[in-house]
């Protein structure tokens, strides 16, 4: 008979863990959460997402300080190093923590602190660190477990100038140069940065240009923003060795290339958590990426475990992954309060920041979709003149007949806060959603939201001029 019973015994505590459990114990069930860590938060809160962007935006505020001529005329520029910047990550941590803690305890949700295991498809064995075991049982499951970067097995992580994204975060120093292996999303951010603190970077991207997944135009943008930062891009290569001494690290590529650096820092591809979770014993088994199966509602192939997270994979995003967690739990429930993720706002916090939602132009035109284009660029806004935040642009897809916003693409400053007006009015059904909208509206002034308007009507006018050249060649 197990120690503990449960509705719902959610494993994991990051954001899909967290809203699986805090929408459950609202419909009145009672819900654990186990977690290997003494702090809530997951790998969101302690390894990913909170410390990088964290560590990102005390390294733009010292840019910033160094770049504008009124700092400038203050005294001369600064520089900090990495643990230093570090410190405010860490801050940002334990109030993160703190919030999350307390709302576990407001709403009375179990935690148990451990590493849980299947015994059975309804019940876990829960391993302390000090190696007291308890059986928890459950009606429902959600493993929600994230992810952790991709180690090949021949290279040497043990080496103290050897990284990947979790154990970058322990860096007791700044390196004068660092080769970042992978152009992904977290390999460009760390790009941007380690540059931002006067690092030298070698970004080898074994792909032909950065993120193939943006629009083209915003790749080319971020590609020579990067290079303004005195990263060297190198693109289409694959490494073949690599090689440590007491000076640091050799990367040979494939190419016949040799690259070396005070540190590596390894960022090609996340696995799922599921390894010592006992899957087989509740007739369950991941990919070769570590991760698991889920039909539309999140289901597992056996119905009452769910997953949702990194675990899953598409689109592991935290914001996605908290509302994969409550769909999760409402369907678990029968709640009529049910919404799929779709149309995702992605954010990536390069300097300058970069998000998107909907489709970019490749996807469309291979659809063979007609649609135009509105651009509004940061440097016509009276916002980007007065914070100095010049760099950048809005850029709105649209059908040609009907209007239809199709996709939305930003690039600059407060581009993961700009994007969520355009998809607020993307989400409206039939004629609601339409470029028009931003001419119907009137915005604050001076705002970075007026970028909208300025889009619109560079697209607007774009298809008015395109309309009469058309009817003049009928006539």
């Amino acid at each position: 008979m197990a120690d503990f019973s449960y509705d719902l015994v959610v494993i994991g505590s990051g954001p899909a863990g967290e809203g699986a459990a805090m929408n459950a114990v609202k419909q009145g069930w009672r819900v654990a959460v186990i977690d290997e860590r003494h702090q809530a938060g997951g790998s969101c809160t302690h390894l990913g997402t909170i410390p990088s962007k964290a560590l990102r935006q005390s390294v733009r505020r010292m840019m910033q300080y160094n770049t504008m001529p009124m700092f400038r005329a203050v005294g001369e520029p600064k520089w900090f190093s990495f643990p230093e910047v570090m410190k405010a990550a860490e801050s940002v941590i334990t109030k993160q923590v703190e919030g999350r803690t307390k709302g576990y305890a407001r709403n009375r949700v179990q935690t148990h602190i451990g590493r849980a295991s299947f015994v059975n498809p309804h019940e876990v064995s829960v391993t302390s660190r000090d190696g007291k075991v308890l059986s928890v049982a459950g009606k429902h499951f959600l493993l929600a477990t994230g992810s952790s970067p991709y180690r090949p097995d021949d290279i040497d992580f043990s080496h103290s100038a050897i990284f990947d994204s979790d154990s970058i975060l322990g860096l007791d120093s700044t390196p004068r140069n660092i080769i970042i292996y992978g152009a992904g999303v977290i390999g460009c951010e760390y790009a941007s940065i380690f540059s931002g603190l006067d690092t030298r970077v070698d970004l080898v991207n074994t792909r032909e240009w950065l993120m193939n997944f943006l629009d083209d135009e915003i790749s080319d943008a971020l590609s020579y923003h990067l290079r303004d930062l005195n990263v060297m891009v190198r693109h289409n290569e694959e490494y073949e060795r690599v090689t440590t001494n007491d000076n640091g690290v050799t990367l040979e590529l494939k190419s016949g290339k040799r690259i070396h650096g005070e540190a590596l820092l390894w960022c090609n591809g996340r696995a799922g958590n599921t390894k010592g979770l006992g899957l087989e014993n509740a007739g369950l088994e991941a990919d070769e990426r570590g991760q698991l199966q889920v039909n539309k509602d999140y289901q597992t192939s056996v119905p009452h475990i769910y997953a949702a997270g990194d675990l899953i994979g598409w689109p592991s995003l935290a914001g996605a992954a908290y509302d994969q967690g409550r769909f999760a739990a409402s369907h678990m429930c029968g709640t009529d309060d049910q919404y799929r993720v779709e149309d995702v706002a992605t954010g990536i916090w390069t300097i300058p920041e970069i998000s998107f939602v909907g489709q970019n132009e490749s996807e469309l035109t291979e659809q063979k979709i007609p649609y135009e284009i509105g651009r509004a660029y940061f440097k016509d806004t009276a916002r980007a003149h007065i914070s100095g935040e010049e760099v950048g642009m809005l850029k709105i897809l649209f059908h040609q007949d009907s209007l239809e916003i199709l996709g939305i693409h930003c690039f600059g400053a407060e581009a993961a806060e700009i994007i969520h007006i355009g998809q607020a009015i993307m989400s409206q059904k039939g004629e609601a959603n339409s470029i028009k909208y931003f001419l119907r509206t009137t915005f604050n002034y001076p705002t970075m939201a007026e970028a909208y308007r300025i889009a619109s009507m560079n697209g607007l006018n774009r298809v008015s001029r395109d309309r009469r050249s058309f009817e003049g060649k009928q006539s």
